[in-house]
């Protein structure tokens, strides 16, 4: 995994976590990677991933099973698109219109952007 210099490296475990479960490499109630596993095979600090861990059972992302380990919890793709949808509006977002304004980019110029781009992707996809 390449860490971003700008990010806590919890926050970034986190977040490739929540892709993982995303794009159902771990389902719900199954079981990931221990904090051990976890941080060798990112090359972290286990504290580090139990920071991680500790903030995702805060999000009830993930629940822990005493003495068996971290699973997938129940509602946690619902809980994973609120909060990563709430830090976009709250952190991406601004920087965003910022930088249209900033550029003199229009709605409709962004939309017919947008449009391509999902055209683009549903091309891909039926390939």
């Amino acid at each position: 995994m390449d860490f971003k210099e700008n990010t806590s490296i919890y926050l970034q475990i986190a977040d490739w976590l929540c892709e993982q479960i995303l794009i159902k490499k771990y389902a719900v109630n199954e079981r990931i990677p221990s904090v051990r596993e976890l941080g060798v095979n990112l090359e972290v600090n286990p504290n580090t991933v139990m920071r991680s861990f500790d903030f995702l059972q805060n999000k009830n992302i993930i629940t822990n099973k005493r003495g068996v380990g971290y699973f997938v919890a129940e509602n946690a793709v619902n809980h994973i698109v609120d909060y990563k949808k709430e830090r976009f509006i709250n952190e991406e977002v601004p920087y965003f219109v910022k930088n249209m304004c900033l550029l003199n980019i229009s709605l409709n110029e962004f939309e017919t952007l947008y449009n391509n781009y999902l055209n683009k992707i549903n091309h891909e996809k039926g390939k």
